[in-house]
């Protein structure tokens, strides 16, 4: 009798996987909406019966369908290292025409229609791809940092891959591994990269606003009957700019 359980424990794995690797790929085809169980059922060669039993519901199959898909690294691996040239590299590879195609971006498109779907999706990005991304940053605002790159990485998908826009579809893979990594650098914030200074307030003046004054050319007194007219670029002053440190 003992025996045979660990032959059910397996018979049980196994459709459970069939199950989920069905479900990624019909919640992929046909979105969250339009995927039912049934169709999951036939796919993964059971019964709406058994998924209910297994999942509950499809409600309850699609969380866990959605961490099998955000959790294996696709874009964004787990070194740091160059990382801002190794997402750009990949990107621009499974990106291109020929490429196959990148099932976690086409889920999270198919489901943007459901709220509950949505905000389900928005879970599996924070807790996978988002914070493996940002566990690679250092700093305290690295989590907006890593939302930000996928933000660059999402929006290059939909327009290369999705939506075919003609620059983008047509751009040498390098070149465009080249421009990728240059814009995810100073939000990676890697070594070398340069971003613009952050003004500040002059040493016991916290909270006051940072003024820096911009090249004032000497200002010559204009004849009265030229007060109406704007007075030529060498001798416009330049106003001074103001910046909240």
């Amino acid at each position: 009798m003992s025996a045979a359980h660990p032959a059910r424990r397996r018979d049980g794995a196994a459709t459970r996987e069939a199950i989920l690797t069905a479900a990624v790929v019909e919640f992929t085809e046909d979105g969250y909406a339009r995927a039912g169980v049934r169709q999951i059922a036939e796919r993964a060669s059971a019964t709406a019966m058994t998924i209910n039993r297994c999942f509950g519901s499809k409600e309850g199959l699609f969380p866990q369908a959605v961490d099998r898909s955000f959790g294996p690294p696709t874009v964004v691996g787990d070194e740091l290292p160059a990382l801002a040239h190794s997402i750009a590299h990949t990107l621009a590879e499974r990106t291109a025409p020929d490429a196959e195609r990148l099932d976690p971006f086409l889920l999270l498109l198919g489901s943007a229609s459901d709220p509950e779907a949505t905000d389900i999706v928005r879970q599996g990005v924070e807790a996978h791809v988002g914070a493996r991304l940002a566990g690679l940053l250092e700093g305290s605002d690295a989590g907006v940092r890593a939302q930000l790159a996928l933000a660059l990485v999402a929006g290059t998908w939909l327009l290369r891959s999705v939506v075919g826009t003609t620059a983008l579809a047509s751009a040498d893979d390098e070149r465009l591994t080249d421009l990728l990594a240059d814009t995810l650098r100073p939000v990676i914030r890697e070594a070398g990269a340069t971003s613009a200074p952050v003004p500040t307030a002059p040493d016991g003046a916290a909270g006051q606003p940072a003024v820096f004054q911009g090249p004032v050319a000497a200002c010559r007194p204009r004849p009265a009957q030229n007060a109406d007219r704007m007075s030529p670029p060498s001798t416009r002053m330049v106003a001074p700019l103001t910046y909240w440190a």
